[in-house]
């Protein structure tokens, strides 16, 4: 009972007569097979670990299957993951030692008591602890992200109490509700597809700054009272990259010693990392919960694709050297900057430029070919020479713009690799926005951040850099006028890039020389 409200929870207990370590799972998808299949496999897996000598706790969070309440993201999970440590202290068989596991939204929950004394170890997976940054990337709105989540949450409680063989049909219902969301104009008339209770927490989140949620979470568990020995695991086409790293990067400042996994992942390959990361999670719990001895790997773990090999580091991001690029007219893509006539493109947000695969909340997430983007006529693209070695790039990737438009617009690049065959792969992408009122017609200097990566592009391949308007409904399309989320009206804006020697546009790539 947390202030009258019952969350349920499994306990399951290890058959054996010694004091053993607690792995706590807080879920808003399901604690057992009777919830589907999520819910099924995290029973399975708590099962696992309880075989290996650890007592298990799955819990409904508030408001989600079997526990009571009304669930609103985030805003309880530290009230009720405290009082769930404090009901483990009363146990006869608690022995003083927690450690959490689980992704995304189980990521998300254990950030909210890092700082509890008993948590010893953690593993987050495809998660992060900064909540803003992840549904306003770029400081523009993941449309799709919020849609499709609101949708998973709205179905899978409607689904609740049919059988596993229906549950198979949860993703096309969600992929529907979401599509039809996303036509709508203003966009938020879109909630109406989903139930009250979800469609007014769509609005609040994306209409209010200072709605309690984002209260609350710049009011979050800052990394220096965290004390509990972290392992995150991420995924280089997972939209909680950036956020992970930014993690990272402050554990590591804190005086702490991280360790990081990164894959070649997106975000729905979750269910791949629940099933593929138990044996490494095992480890992790062995040596900071047990204190057994432990074969010990370097702290950071990289996959880079393009040579498809894992590499060890003992830092991230390793030391590197900056090679730039600069896009020129023609769609050059060179080692020197030239100046020439601007080229310039039309982004109509009656028909948006899509996002194919890269970091969105989809199945279709990751590593995709952009052929059919490339033919679009409202993107430019910039290509190098066939390169005559590999190139081996693995931290954060930069562009400089100098740039211009005729209203309220967003410039959105993408870096892909070419290869002999003419496929078109997305390794990483950003946007920046532009308010109407710095869209005057005159030149503007701009930064846009196109995430991390680690990618060799092979020798015989070349580098291509796409830029559009736009990457819907990643980045929730600009509607040409001054709020995309109220305007009824929408309207084309022409995107024009410059170029010129003093301000050249200019691609920063992290290169690594040695990996092992």
């Amino acid at each position: 009972m947390v202030g009258g409200v019952t969350l349920a929870a499994d306990h399951y207990a290890p058959l054996t007569d010694e004091r053993c370590p607690t792995l706590v799972i807080r879920t808003p998808y399901g604690r057992n097979w009777r919830h589907g299949y999520f819910g099924m496999v995290v029973g399975f897996l708590a099962r696992w670990f309880a075989a290996h000598d650890y007592h298990v706790i799955v819990q409904d969070v508030r408001g989600r299957f079997d526990s009571n309440g009304v669930f609103e993201p985030y805003m309880h999970e530290r009230e009720d993951g405290l009082a769930l440590i404090e009901w483990l202290r009363e146990q006869a068989w608690f022995n003083g030692a927690v450690g959490m596991w689980g992704s995304s939204y189980l990521g998300i929950v254990q950030w909210a008591i890092a700082d509890a004394p008993e948590i010893k170890a953690l593993m987050p997976l495809i998660t992060s602890s900064r909540l803003r940054e992840i549904v306003f990337p770029d400081g523009v709105l993941d449309l799709g992200l919020l849609l499709r989540w609101m949708a998973i949450l709205d179905v899978g409680e409607t689904r609740r109490a049919r059988s596993l063989l229906t549950g198979g049909m949860l993703l096309l219902e969600v992929q529907w509700r979401t599509r039809r969301a996303m036509r709508q104009a203003p966009l938020l008339n879109g909630t109406d597809r989903y139930s009250a209770h979800y469609a007014n927490l769509f609005r609040e989140w994306i209409a209010h700054a200072d709605a309690p949620i984002w209260q609350q979470v710049n009011n979050a568990i800052p990394m220096r009272d965290t004390h509990a020995a972290v392992h995150l695991v991420g995924g280089w086409y997972d939209f909680f990259l950036r956020g992970m790293l930014k993690d990272y990067a402050e554990l590591v400042e804190a005086g702490k010693t991280p360790h990081l996994t990164i894959g070649g992942w997106g975000h729905f390959s979750y269910l791949f990392l629940m099933l593929n990361t138990p044996k490494m999670a095992l480890k992790w719990f062995d040596a900071h919960l047990k204190h057994l001895p432990v074969t010990a790997d370097a702290p950071v773990k990289l996959y880079v694709m393009g040579e498809e090999k894992w590499h060890f580091f003992d830092e991230y991001p390793p030391p590197s050297e900056t090679q730039a690029y600069y896009l020129n007219p023609c769609g050059q893509l060179s080692a020197h900057a030239h100046t020439g006539d601007p080229d310039s493109f039309v982004y109509d947000p009656h028909d948006p430029t899509p996002i194919i695969g890269g970091t969105q909340f989809a199945p279709e997430a990751g590593r995709r070919g952009g052929n059919r983007l490339a033919r679009r006529s409202d993107v430019l693209l910039y290509t190098s020479t066939v390169l005559r070695e590999p190139l081996t790039v693995i931290g954060s990737v930069a562009l400089d713009l100098t740039v211009s438009a005729d209203g309220g617009a967003d410039f959105w690049a993408r870096l892909c690799d070419l290869t002999p065959d003419g496929r078109l792969i997305s390794v990483c992408d950003g946007l920046v926005h532009l308010k109407p009122e710095g869209c005057d017609g005159a030149p503007h200097r701009v930064a846009v951040d196109l995430w991390a990566t680690a990618y060799q592009f092979k020798a015989g391949h070349a580098l291509v850099i796409v830029i559009g308007g736009g990457a819907h409904p990643r980045w929730l399309r600009h509607s040409g006028g001054e709020n995309p989320l109220t305007d009824a009206v929408l309207t084309p804006v022409r995107h024009t890039i410059h170029y010129m020697t003093d301000c050249p546009n200019t691609l920063h790539l992290p290169v690594v020389s040695d990996v092992y």
